[in-house]
């Protein structure tokens, strides 16, 4: 994601893949043609993210289209977390600008993926209602901590967008062999339906926990005058 480096905002990743990822980004920003700039980089993973929910929708009637949501969520992640990157390496940090767009593009590249999977049969619209719901949510209270506190994290409990995006992945794969999943006594259920109703647990539960955490940080910094 673009979220170029500024004394006011502090990114902090913590996970799992993170300190791999860097490097790989790092290496990839020195080599990009230049030509290719962050915008342009922003716009590829935007319209890679919108080619998944198409895709999504597209597998309704033919499952070879999960190939595609595949391919589009590795463009995502060339696109949304280089561009970034490539701005720091060629020292054209615009920090107010990278952040306000970076996440603009971040909400409506959900909508549209969410979007699609509701239309493709693969998870029940409600649930991926839900999951919207509680990702936009999320963000708020992520935009809000960056604008009070000063730090932007990325992760929770070691997991990022990355790891996210691979998690996704493998489970649009897993599509092909069976879209259903055993939970013993409890019958069979939509995997996707299983997977968005873990995914808006964890994403509550993460924002619950932020919020704590910063609300007590914020009371501490600023104790009532006497």
């Amino acid at each position: 994601m673009r979220i170029e480096a500024q004394a006011m905002h502090i990114r902090q990743n913590d996970s799992l893949l993170a300190a791999a990822e860097k490097r790989a980004l790092h290496y990839m920003a020195e080599r990009m043609p230049k030509w290719v700039t962050s915008d342009h980089l922003t716009l590829l993973g935007l319209s890679a993210m919108l080619l998944a929910g198409a895709s999504y929708w597209v597998s309704r009637w033919d499952r070879r289209a999960l190939f595609l949501v595949v391919i589009s969520l590795a463009i995502n992640w060339f696109g949304d977390s280089l561009d970034g990157t490539l701005a720091r390496v060629r020292n054209q940090q615009r920090p107010r600008y990278g952040f306000y767009v970076d996440h603009v593009v971040d909400l409506v590249g959900t909508f549209f993926l969410l979007g699609g999977l509701a239309l493709s049969g693969f998870m029940t619209p409600l649930i991926a209602l839900g999951m919207l719901a509680i990702f936009m949510m999320v963000e708020a209270e992520v935009y809000l901590a960056t604008h009070v506190r000063g730090v932007f994290r990325m992760a929770f409990l070691k997991c990022g967008p990355t790891e996210l995006r691979i998690i996704l992945a493998i489970g649009t794969l897993y599509l092909f062999r069976n879209p259903m999943v055993g939970l013993g006594g409890a019958g069979r259920y939509l995997l996707f339906d299983v997977g968005g109703m873990v995914a808006t647990l964890g994403m509550a539960m993460a924002m619950v926990v932020s919020s704590i955490r910063n609300t007590r940080a914020l009371y501490k910094a600023e104790p009532i005058p006497r």
